[in-house]
């Protein structure tokens, strides 16, 4: 497994942001802010993916001061030790993800985690990986601008471009209609089926937030038929409307055939002032994972990590071995 984390409150890590930060691209509070339960993802992966082999902790530099860094399963790797000098410093995951293969030591198979996700239930390797293919829940769909933020949208709409300049619509799906079309999937075929009647381009694809399986030749494949892309958006030291992002190595991978599909069993809930119902998805045992995301910056901050924390607690209460 690969996990980004930032310890926005490092001083150190502060002052190197704020040379660089021109205020032009998304580096709101939010992105960085701590939510001080990181040790509750390393607790999930403890009781429930315990097969893992290893877990890369990609950091700027700075480590939590309860990450038993001895832990034979840890590995700290940081930025400098492979993103290309040209691309550094950089505040930007995503510039961070589209460099993972880079990472020599790093398997060919893994798993990309943000900081935001926790495992829940029971988890095995074929739920990632079957076949040697990593799994993955399609559905194409259009995405209009008031669902993301402009950053965000903008990113999806650069990796679509992508996208169509290297397949074709038809013969994607004339290859492989059953991985495209499949009951794991249940209603979502339906967004696929309308969109498939667009037939010169794909429209958009549906995006899940759960850990997510790769493959390293995937990277190394992008890196070459699109270098000039993401070298350009490579340059990005904060979010902005020029990002392409992990996703479009998952996408990629789908509409080259290579992943088996599966259900998807996570759930996406967005901090509020009142999380009473999210905290009742958390504790309803329906999800394997659930990504807990702040992307609202006008709550009460403090309350709502209180909240949250404390159903995280809840659920585990016992310290990981990574803990010291």
């Amino acid at each position: 497994m690969v996990l980004l984390w930032v310890d926005g409150n490092d001083k150190n890590w502060q002052n190197e942001k704020d040379k660089y930060d021109n205020k032009k691209s998304d580096s709101t509070v939010r992105r960085y802010r701590d939510w001080d339960n990181l040790q509750y993802l390393f607790r999930g992966i403890e009781k429930y993916a315990s097969w893992v082999n290893k877990i890369y902790f990609i950091t700027w530099g700075h480590i939590p001061k309860w990450l038993d860094i001895n832990n034979e399963k840890i590995v700290v790797v940081k930025h400098e030790d492979f993103i290309p000098k040209e691309y550094l410093p950089t505040f930007n995951s995503n510039v961070i993800e589209l460099n993972l293969h880079r990472i020599k030591s790093l398997s060919e198979k893994f798993i990309l985690l943000n900081d935001d996700f926790f495992i829940l239930k029971n988890t095995k390797p074929e739920d990632f990986f079957v076949n040697g293919n990593p799994t993955d829940t399609y559905f194409e769909k259009v995405h209009f601008p008031h669902e993301y933020n402009d950053f965000y949208y903008m990113m999806l709409g650069n990796i679509l471009y992508i996208i169509n300049k290297n397949f074709d619509k038809e013969q994607v799906y004339n290859q492989n209609t059953n991985k495209y079309i499949n009951e794991k999937y249940k209603e979502l075929n339906e967004y696929t089926k309308h969109s498939m009647k667009i037939k010169s381009s794909f429209v958009g694809f549906g995006v899940f937030h759960r850990p997510f399986p790769y493959l390293k030749s995937t990277f190394n494949t992008i890196w070459q038929k699109e270098e000039e892309s993401l070298n350009k958006a490579c340059k990005n030291k904060f979010r902005n409307s020029g990002d392409l992002g992990h996703l479009l190595c998952g996408y990629w991978q789908m509409l080259t055939g290579n992943f088996e599909p599966i259900e998807n069993q996570s759930k996406y809930l967005y901090v509020q002032e009142d999380n009473t119902e999210n905290i009742k998805e958390i504790k309803s045992g329906k999800y394997k994972y659930v990504c807990i995301n702040d992307v609202l910056t006008d709550i009460d901050f403090e309350k709502s990590k209180n909240e949250i924390n404390a159903v995280l607690q809840e659920l585990f209460p016992e310290k990981s071995s990574f803990e010291i």
